[in-house]
């Protein structure tokens, strides 16, 4: 069975973080061991969240019971999210390398696959900014980006990671490429669609569809979970983009049409393994 590592927030009333990717990933057979961050009540968008951030030591000590079950070893994912402190980052960094460096051992001996790191430097969004500590968001760059496999940001957090004033789809393939490593762009506005664009290289893709009036909160930490889910089930990048911002769509539609506030992504399992109609694959280069 496919295991998962989640270091982001917890979320009692709110599908966002470790909280919603946990959710999305128990639809593909994936079991999901999370560290929170931090412990709300509620999205802090909502108000006042309740709960408390996570002490780095409590975070820690989660880490080395989790090493300790010798489960870093059976580790094939991990996703990183929010964090409140640097050295809840630093935590998450030396998990990450410790994962990598368990030794793995397949049926028959061979070497088992690597796991697949993928960094979602949730830092800030267009219209509010940096939204974590100014310290968080240098550990963020210059301890988690750095061990990614691929790395997440919304359009904001690619500016913010690269300098760069990025406004569009081919703002995005140029700052995306200076990162040096495989990313999966969200936020990306095209005329009346919206999407993500993957870029490893000189190979980049977009799935688009059409926008939504809103959207509720948690939407790339569910695309997140949804890419890992399938890069583990074998799909190739383009294939694996597709799927996961199809399954994005869904379940936002599935929230209009509902009313809901909230992403309803164990009602709407289902959706999250069918190609949506309304999601457009385009080859960009």
């Amino acid at each position: 069975m496919p295991l998962a590592l989640i270091m982001s927030s917890h979320v009692a009333a709110s599908h966002v973080g470790g909280t919603a990717q946990a959710s999305a990933l128990s639809a593909f057979k994936i079991d999901a061991m999370v560290v929170p961050t931090v412990l709300y009540g509620r999205h802090p968008g909502w108000g006042p969240p309740g709960g408390a951030k996570v002490e780095p030591a409590v975070i820690e000590g989660m880490l080395a019971g989790i090493e300790a079950n010798k489960l870093f070893g059976q580790t094939d994912l991990v996703l990183t999210g929010y964090f409140a402190f640097p050295e809840q980052v630093a935590a998450a960094a030396q998990a990450i390398d410790a994962v990598r460096g368990a030794k793995r051992k397949g049926y028959g001996g061979e070497a088992a696959r690597q796991p697949v790191v993928i960094v979602d430097p949730t830092l800030g969004d267009a219209g509010k900014g940096l939204y974590v500590p100014t310290d968080v968001a240098q550990a963020v760059v210059e301890n988690l980006v750095p061990r990614a496999d691929i790395v997440a940001p919304n359009l904001w957090e690619l500016s913010y990671l690269t300098g760069e004033d990025v406004r569009n789809v081919d703002e995005a393939l140029v700052a995306a490429r200076r990162l040096g490593k495989p990313a999966l762009v969200s936020s990306v506005v095209r005329g009346k669609e919206i999407g993500v664009i993957y870029v490893d290289g000189p190979e980049a893709w977009l799935a688009a569809h059409p926008r939504q009036p809103a959207a509720p909160k948690g939407t790339g930490d569910l695309l997140s979970a949804l890419f890992g889910a399938a890069l583990l089930d074998g799909l190739t990048p383009s294939y694996a983009l597709g799927r996961a911002v199809g399954g994005v769509a869904e379940i936002v539609a599935a929230a209009q049409g509902a009313r809901s506030a909230e992403l309803p992504i164990v009602a709407m399992a289902q959706r999250l393994k069918a190609a949506s109609p309304s999601v457009r694959l385009e080859r960009l280069t």
